[in-house]
């Protein structure tokens, strides 16, 4: 009876027969195969190593086959664009940049534009055309657009005199410089060489004191040595006696800044050039009065010739060194009066600087000040032909041409950019001696008697507001007839068209300055080889006995 009922049970409709399912389960697996690599249901070989899927795999519970999405098929050529495009993501912003001008079409054209500004790191770029045409015949002579150029653009040199902001260009400015000043001690470009026999000095003018600050010190001195000199109002102690290295960071600090003349210092910088210019016509004064001539006939006996440079002492005050010259009534093209020796252009150089002032406009803030110059007063003669006492001319013309390439960074000249806000005061990288005075100037310009002297535009310069050379007319030559003399030499060899037949129509528009990432990378190395190939020519030159 048990064996009926489970019969029937097993018969039943809807009723799974084990057996069945067994025999149905090893129909559909395969029979073994001899290649060992032949895969099964479960996506790996017998040895159990896993396959790449087929596009339909079998269920394992032995329901239909289900769908396996199919790995594309790559190009090789995409494959190698998309290795490319992923390996240039992992560079830099400056080798992407450099990857992207090279692959320019224009690129050799890039590379004559940085050449011809050599290297220069802030390049100006403009746009536009110049036509030439011949004046009787409206001919075309030649024409240029800038439509044709990489980035449809000319770059043109920043002619920045700091080395800080564009070394290149600094460089140029110094050599310039120093050709501008020694052409006025030894003659040359236009400059008679007679000028060496005529009266000439080397002066050095410095700022008054406005406190006590710490200075550097040789041979074990100490800096401010005061015994018993106690505390200040501000409960600071006004000795020092720590002898400093000169590059130490605390020279030029004032011991007390609450004590410290800031509006002083600040007023004294906003009236140098009109002291300098007192100075000037205190010394033609003098002279006259000493060879009992008229002031007002001094110029038709003499003429007095200069070139100064403004250098920031490490107190951030700045002083004057100058060369200044006697000439004839007609410049340096005619001898002296007999009377004009070196002896007495010391002697009015020293009384007009000790006897000249400005006053300063009154304030009832600060009141009214009577700026001079410091009581350090240096005069030197420079050496004429065949002596071999006083100071080299080729010496003094690189020392005033070493000035004017510093920067704020190589100086305590406060800043390479003007001050905007007084924020920009707070956040500007300087000490707070420089900070301190940067505010003088900021507060002082806000006072209605102050306005004329514009202290918030030049807050950036401690108030200073003249340039860092300055020259007499006749002292020498230009730096445009320098640089039009150094276009003419790089030009040797082309045709120079005839200016009294030709016009030029130009016109051009300001774009922008500055490089990309990439380029200023290509730029900083045509400046280090051209600067190389300057120091093995300098030197080649040097064994052949010649200079440069």
């Amino acid at each position: 009876m048990c064996a009926a009922r489970s019969a029937r049970a097993n018969d039943a409709p809807g009723r799974p027969d084990p057996a069945a399912g067994t025999a149905a389960a090893a129909a559909a697996e395969p029979a073994p195969s001899a290649n060992p690599t032949q895969t099964n249901p479960r996506g790996s070989d017998r040895y159990g190593r896993r396959h790449r899927p087929t596009t339909h795999q079998p269920c394992r519970f032995g329901g239909p086959p289900r769908e396996v999405p199919t790995i594309p098929t790559i190009n090789p050529a995409d494959r190698r664009a998309l290795d490319r495009a992923a390996r240039l993501r992992q560079l830099s912003e400056v080798d992407q940049d450099v990857i992207r001008l090279a692959q320019d079409p224009q690129f050799p054209r890039f590379l004559e534009q940085i050449t011809a500004t050599g290297g220069c790191a802030h390049p100006v770029h403009l746009s536009g055309s110049a036509t030439t045409r011949d004046v009787a015949t409206g001919e075309v002579l030649h024409h240029y657009d800038t439509r044709t150029e990489p980035g449809e653009r000319l770059s043109v040199r920043c002619r920045n005199r700091r080395a800080s902001v564009c070394a290149p260009c600094s460089r140029l400015h110094a050599g310039d410089t120093f050709h501008l000043v020694r052409t006025g001690l030894t003659g040359g470009k236009n400059i008679p060489a007679q000028i060496r026999e005529h009266p000439r000095l080397f002066v050095t003018l410095t700022a008054p004191s406005f406190g006590s600050v710490h200075r550097a010190t040789t041979g074990g001195q100490r800096c401010h040595p005061r015994r018993n000199a106690g505390t200040c109002e501000h409960n600071r102690p006004v000795s020092c006696g720590t002898a400093h290295d000169p590059a130490a960071s605390v020279v030029g600090q004032p011991l007390c800044p609450g004590c410290y003349d800031y509006p002083a210092h600040a007023l004294w910088h906003a009236h140098a050039g009109q002291l300098w210019d007192r100075f000037t016509r205190a010394t033609r004064r003098t002279l006259a009065t000493a060879v009992g001539l008229p002031q007002a006939r001094f110029r038709d006996h003499a003429r007095l010739s200069f070139a100064k440079v403004a250098e920031y002492q490490k107190r951030a005050a700045v002083h004057v060194h100058a060369v200044v010259r006697l000439d004839g009534p007609n410049g340096p093209h005619t001898p002296p009066p007999a009377w004009a020796t070196p002896v007495l252009l010391t002697r009015a150089v020293r009384t007009a600087a000790r006897s000249v002032f400005v006053r300063s406009p009154y304030s009832p803030a600060v009141g009214e000040l009577e700026l001079r110059w410091g009581n350090q007063l240096d005069a030197r003669p420079l050496r004429a032909f065949g002596d071999t006492e006083g100071l080299a001319d080729d010496a003094v013309a690189a020392y005033i041409a070493k000035y004017v390439t510093k920067g704020a960074s190589d100086t305590a000249a406060g800043t390479d950019y003007r001050v905007m806000t007084w924020g920009d005061i707070d956040a500007a990288a300087v000490s707070p001696h420089i900070r301190a005075l940067m505010r003088a100037c900021w507060r002082l310009s806000g006072l209605p008697e102050y306005e004329p002297l514009r202290l918030r535009a030049w807050a950036h310069t401690l108030g200073y507001r003249g340039h860092i050379l300055t020259k007499s007319r006749a002292y020498s030559t230009t730096y445009t007839a320098l640089r039009t003399e150094r276009a003419d030499h790089e030009r040797a060899g082309l045709p120079v068209p005839d200016t009294s037949k030709v016009i030029t129509d130009a016109h051009w528009r300001y774009l922008g300055s500055g490089h990309t990432p990439g380029a200023s990378l290509i730029a900083a190395g045509i400046a280090e080889d051209l600067a190389m190939n300057r120091a093995v020519a300098r030197d080649e030159l040097r064994e052949r006995g010649g200079c440069l």
